[in-house]
């Protein structure tokens, strides 16, 4: 589990170095990323007796994530 966290923060860190200005332009973005992260990571260090839920809440927002990334390439603010 922890390393799963590792790698989604590693990907998420090298969205920040290819992006860099666009980064800068989209602070709700950003913020939206942060929180996401924050959430993946809450997730990931939970207890796994949920039924599958905690697995489908993971899946879920590191989908969101991937949006949020490609939103953020897409541009705009």
């Amino acid at each position: 589990m922890a390393i799963a966290g590792c790698l989604g923060a590693l990907a998420f860190t090298g969205v920040g170095v290819g992006t860099g200005m666009a980064l800068a332009d989209q602070p709700h973005m950003q913020n939206a990323l942060n929180d996401l992260d924050a959430a993946q990571n809450r997730l990931q260090i939970a207890l796994p007796d949920k039924g599958g839920h905690r697995d489908a809440a993971i899946n879920l927002v590191q989908q969101a994530i991937s949006e949020t990334n490609l939103g953020i390439q897409a541009g705009g603010g």
